[in-house]
């Protein structure tokens, strides 16, 4: 079969205080991120969001240490998952390809090319599919195999979600199990899954699995658990006007607390690595939140980062999608009938009923971006000379 590769998938996040606007603008340039009835608003749209978010983004980064260290957990994650499977007996390459930062994933496919890698595993870092993460991703690589017949040559399987998988599950009830151990009430503790959120169209209009998959999760992973607490999952990091998969994290915390819940085990369910997300807004923010909404203990449960039954689980995966059927792109981001897919295919420029939506919120963004600009001094339509 040749030389075989692993490529692992994952968002990406700024080095240092200077990365941050520009990945910004990588991040809500993707229309899988924000969808727009036009590709012409998605630039001026990222431009104006990354300017208006740049100096907040900043100041919450300057809090975990001035970058993100989400690149440096996924390169040691990406050695571990090598050295696994070469103890297993596999003589396998495994590379990082980030989607809004580097190390981008374009530039992984070109150091694959140039290993002359035969045969590739495509693993997300995300254990839940959605079409904002795994499917944004698979969107891009669809793309570079279509426009490049020496990647056509490499035989490749996606994996599109994993969050089912037995050592996934093991790692994710043992880090919960250390962490209750520690809490003055283990068996009463609120077990507080909080999982980054999606817009609820994304669920309701493109078909977009994640919610679905998210509470299979939870539950697979308290079944794994074997306690008696009681749990609850909310969803955290919501941007812009339009209505996210609730509840949301902080209202969460702030009902379960007027409930009389003192004890919360905080479980960031969406994530693999330690990053902005957990290091900030949980271990900050939702902190703070719940101490003054009368939580007495709020023990964060640590993400997998290269915990050895989770790497042990990535290896596993990679192995059975050798074994298995391939999986390809199509499969995957283009419904057909009997096979098991995502109807991503729904998920498209035009104007679609939420696209009619974000018609009338134009006419306000519009307004706000020519304020900024005259405020500014800068922007796109100064860049073309009509400011």
């Amino acid at each position: 079969m040749g030389r075989v590769g692993v490529l692992l998938l994952n968002l990406g996040g700024p080095d240092k205080l200077d990365d941050v606007r520009p990945f910004l603008y990588n991040l809500f340039s993707d229309p899988e991120i924000i969808r727009l009835p036009t590709p012409l608003l998605q630039a001026p749209l990222a431009w104006l969001i990354s300017t208006l978010r740049a100096k907040k983004s900043q100041a919450n980064y300057q809090k975990i240490g001035g970058g993100s260290p989400l690149r440096r957990i996924t390169e040691a994650q990406a050695q571990a998952l090598q050295q696994q499977l070469q103890q297993d007996g596999h003589d396998v390459r495994v590379y990082v390809g980030m989607r809004y930062w580097h190390p981008f994933t374009d530039a992984a496919i070109a150091q694959i090319k140039q290993d002359q890698i035969r045969q590739l595993v495509i693993l997300p870092l995300y254990p839940q599919f959605s079409i904002s993460t795994s499917g944004s991703s698979f969107r891009q690589l669809e793309r570079l195999w279509a426009a490049d017949p020496e990647l056509q040559k490499i035989q490749y399987t996606v994996i599109p979600s994993w969050y089912q998988h037995p050592g996934y599950l093991k790692a994710m009830a043992g880090l919960i199990d250390r962490t209750l151990a520690q809490v003055p009430q283990p068996d009463q503790a609120h077990v507080f899954f909080s999982a980054h959120g999606v817009p609820v169209s994304y669920v309701e209009e493109a078909g977009d699995p994640y919610q679905q998959e998210m509470e299979h999760c939870v539950a697979l992973i308290m079944q794994q658990l074997n306690r008696p607490n009681p749990y609850t999952l909310a969803y955290q990091s919501r941007v812009g006007p339009v209505e996210w998969l609730q509840p949301y994290t902080d209202e969460a915390i702030e009902r379960l607390a007027h409930e009389g819940v003192k004890e919360l085990a905080v479980v960031p369910i969406s994530f693999v690595s330690e990053h902005i997300e957990t290091l900030e807004e949980i271990d900050m923010e939702y902190r703070e939140l719940a101490e003054t909404a009368g939580v007495t203990t709020f023990a964060r449960v640590p993400a997998l980062d290269t915990d050895p039954t989770f790497i042990q689980a990535l290896a596993d995966l990679v192995q059975q999608a050798l074994r298995d059927r391939p999986v390809y792109f199509a499969d995957v981001m283009h419904p057909q009938p009997n096979l098991k897919n995502y109807p991503q295919s729904l998920w498209a420029w035009g104007l679609t009923p939420s696209a009619e939506i974000w018609n009338g919120r134009f006419a306000m963004i519009g307004l706000l971006a020519l304020i900024v600009e005259l405020l500014l001094g800068q922007g796109p339509l100064h860049a073309i000379g009509m400011l």
